[in-house]
């Protein structure tokens, strides 16, 4: 699974800064549990949050296509478009003013990925069912 090393690495490394937002603004303003009524708190926990909740699932789907033979292409496109997706939305979330169009564009893109990675898994194991490994 090493297409999927790459991007996870990537992903990896955007999750990083996500949460140090949160925590830069909860040392900054002493707040350690919730957002204590900051908004800028409130949207850097979404996006970290949003970030820690789709990018799991749709790398577990990639993956799991990776691993069950799927065609490389299939798999650097997905990669490429999580991160994207994942990239726009943060983006979006963690700036003073939310962009509704990469935050939406973000999300059909996560969506599109986890969707086609889900039928691709489906695929790639009703092939191996049915024809065998």
């Amino acid at each position: 699974m090493t297409i999927v090393a790459l991007y996870a690495g990537l992903l990896g490394l955007l999750y990083l800064p996500l949460a140090a937002n949160v925590i830069r603004i909860r040392r900054a303003d002493s707040i350690s549990l919730g957002d204590g009524g900051n908004a800028l708190l409130e949207r850097r926990i979404r996006a970290h949050g949003n970030f820690a909740e789709y990018a799991p699932i749709a790398l577990i789907l990639i993956a799991l296509a990776e691993a069950g033979g799927g065609p490389s292409w299939l798999i650097h496109v997905l990669g490429i478009a999580l991160v994207i997706g994942r990239t726009l939305h943060a983006v979006a979330l963690t700036s003073l003013t939310p962009r509704s169009v990469a935050r939406v564009g973000g999300m059909v893109a996560t969506l599109n990925v986890i969707g086609i990675a889900a039928v691709a898994c489906i695929v790639i194991a009703a092939q191996t069912l049915i024809y065998g490994s």
